[in-house]
C-alpha cells in the first residue's frame, strides 16, 4: 500500500520576545496548539524552520508517532528550536507538517521512520548546519548527471536515464 503524506504548513510559532533573546514557552505552545489543535491530533513529521527575507531555512526535523501535540514541544525540541533562534536575530519560526493520511488502524511506524530519514537528508542539504544528530551524514554515493553527481550538463545518457525512473 502505498502511503502519501499531506504537508501543511508553514504555521508561524509565536515566541516570548526577551530584552536579549526570542524563546518558546508554554504559554506561546498553548497559543499555537489553541488555533492549530486539528493538526495536532495528527501524526507524522515536522520540520521546524525560519522564515527570513522571502526564504525559507530548516532547523531541525522531527517525527510524531504518538501525536504532533504531544512531541513537538517537548524539552528536547524546544533546546532544539531556541539553540537555532539563537543563530537568527530576525526572522519568523515556523513549523511545517508532513501528516500521516486518515485510515483505519494505526499507522505504520516505519513509513514515518522513513520519511524522517528522506527529510533529515533533504534538509541537511540545503542547511549544512541543521541540528538533527542522527541521519545527517552524506551519502557517499551519486549519479553523474542525475543525483549528487558532478555540476555542470548532464550527458545524453544521463538526461534519458532521468526520464526512465521520473525523476527530473
Amino acid at each position: 500500500m502505498n502511503v502519501i503524506f499531506i504537508p501543511t504548513g508553514p504555521y508561524k510559532i509565536p515566541v516570548y520576545q526577551g530584552k536579549a533573546s526570542r524563546i518558546i514557552t508554554e504559554n506561546e505552545e498553548k497559543m499555537f496548539w489553541n488555533k492549530y489543535s486539528a493538526i495536532g491530533k495528527q501524526r507524522g513529521c515536522y520540520v521546524f524552520g525560519i522564515r527570513a527575507g522571502g526564504g525559507l531555512t530548516p532547523g531541525y526535523v522531527g517525527r510524531a508517532t504518538k501525536s504532533f501535540k504531544q512531541e513537538v514541544f517537548t524539552h528536547h525540541k524546544l533546546s532544539k528550536y531556541h539553540q537555532f533562534l539563537a543563530d537568527y536575530q530576525r526572522g519568523t519560526p515556523v513549523l511545517f507538517f508532513l501528516s500521516y493520511p486518515v485510515m483505519k488502524g494505526a499507522p505504520k511506524v516505519s513509513h514515518i521512520q522513513e520519511l524522517e530519514d528522506f527529510l533529515i537528508q533533504a534538509c541537511v542539504k540545503v542547511n549544512p548546519g541543521l541540528l538533527n544528530i542522527k541521519g545527517t551524514k552524506a551519502e557517499e554515493w551519486g549519479i553523474s548527471g542525475v543525483l549528487r553527481g558532478a555540476t555542470g550538463k548532464p550527458s545524453k545518457s544521463a538526461r534519458s536515464f532521468k526520464i526512465l525512473i521520473k525523476m527530473k
